[in-house]
């Protein structure tokens, strides 16, 4: 079936929240004037519940069906920004400098308040639908401290699902797979203490910079030659600092980067070569060495039934041409997978057409994406809470 009648109605009131959320970006968990905005609307609708501040300052609310008694599922949607200068020159472009919408979370939300005003008005299902709208997913695991604060307990979840755009996904196409759909989000900091000089003699030196560039080299074989071939892992140094004059060789090199995986037993092996490489090169120069590591996001991984009623909801609202069942994973993060670790679900992504990149500058959730969100959230809630 095409989109909902109602959900295109919804289409240019749902834009204007969008619009209105992305002139005004917050980050991480300083999201109170964007929760403010889901509280009020959510009391405009009629929901029966709201509950604030869940993950410091997370919103739920709760939709109680009219065809009798039932079980709860959750939809979950983002609110946080990022720290980027937007440059789309858009008439509803952030007015905080800094400060943008760079990956969709205003559109996020916007649809899965439509889909609440949806549901709220016709409530065309049995149980109830918690509509979850999440802090800090980008790096402040805003998911993890929501399920900590005993959200699942307290509405009584069985399942949950989140839902991202995707920039080169045409509108109104739909895509996931079962099992691992995202990478796990480790981070690192190498620590190189040598002994600084003169330039001019370097062999009175123990050279951090030197012993630095090996390591980083050293680090692709994690991939290239620890890690069976046909499994994912990315290992990227992203930062080196070191030294501060042309004629100085430093006393210190550090080092960071990421480490993203899509099993378990490879972030085991990342973590454990990581830490022997870097010891075992500053030790043949003589140098010592500090290895921080910080175990990020989970991988985020679908389960087999809930991401086959989710990709049969989009179907129904997309046709089954336009779904991606097999969607390859991808190597970005997402902390959704705390919350698909506390009860089964699924995530799913929807298209967002040609636009730039997530994280981009130049990136706009696109609008003409906001009926087919919504009609996926209310096929879906109706789906899955069918008397």
């Amino acid at each position: 079936m095409p989109i909902l009648n109602r959900a295109a109605e919804l289409q240019n009131e749902v834009t204007e929240w969008r619009r209105h959320l992305h002139k005004n970006p917050e980050l991480l968990f300083a999201v109170e004037n964007t929760a403010a905005f889901v509280e009020n609307k959510l009391k405009e609708f009629g929901v029966d519940e709201i509950v604030t501040g869940l993950g410091q300052t997370g919103v739920v609310g709760l939709i109680k069906g009219n065809l009798g008694p039932g079980r709860t599922i959750g939809l979950r949607a983002d609110m946080d920004a990022l720290p980027i200068t937007e440059t789309t020159g858009k008439p509803w472009a952030s007015e905080t400098s800094g400060k943008m919408h760079a990956c969709g979370h205003d559109g996020h939300t916007a649809m899965l308040l439509g889909a609440a005003k949806y549901l709220a008005e016709t409530r065309n299902f049995a149980g109830s639908v918690a509509v979850i709208f999440q802090p800090a997913e980008e790096g402040g695991g805003g998911g993890h401290e929501m399920v900590k604060d005993g959200m699942m307990e307290r509405f009584d979840i069985a399942e949950v699902y989140g839902m991202h755009n995707m920039p080169g996904m045409p509108i109104g196409h739909f895509g996931s797979r079962v099992g691992a759909i995202m990478a796990s989000t480790d981070e690192f900091t190498i620590t190189i203490k040598g002994r600084g000089g003169h330039a001019a003699q370097p062999h009175k030196t123990i050279d951090p910079i030197v012993i630095g560039t090996q390591i980083v080299t050293a680090l692709q074989t994690i991939a290239s030659r620890t890690v069976d071939p046909l499994a994912s892992v990315v290992v990227s140094v992203t930062t080196f600092n070191a030294g501060f004059a042309h004629n100085v060789i430093p006393e210190e090199a550090v080092l960071g980067g990421t480490v993203r995986t899509l099993k378990p037993e490879v972030r085991d092996i990342g973590e454990t070569r990581i830490r022997l490489i870097a010891e075992g090169i500053a030790d043949v120069y003589g140098a010592t060495v500090d290895v921080w590591y910080s175990r990020n996001y989970p991988v985020t991984v679908n389960h087999e039934d809930e991401t086959a009623y989710a990709l049969k909801a989009a179907a129904e609202i997309a046709g089954e041409g336009n779904i991606r069942p097999s969607l390859d994973p991808m190597m970005g993060g997402e902390d959704f997978s705390y919350m698909l670790l506390a009860r089964p679900g699924a995530f799913i992504f929807m298209g967002n057409g040609d636009t730039a990149g997530l994280h981009h500058p130049a990136y706009d959730f696109n609008d003409e994406a906001i009926p087919h969100g919504i009609s996926y959230w209310v096929k879906l809630a109706e789906t899955r809470l069918a008397a």
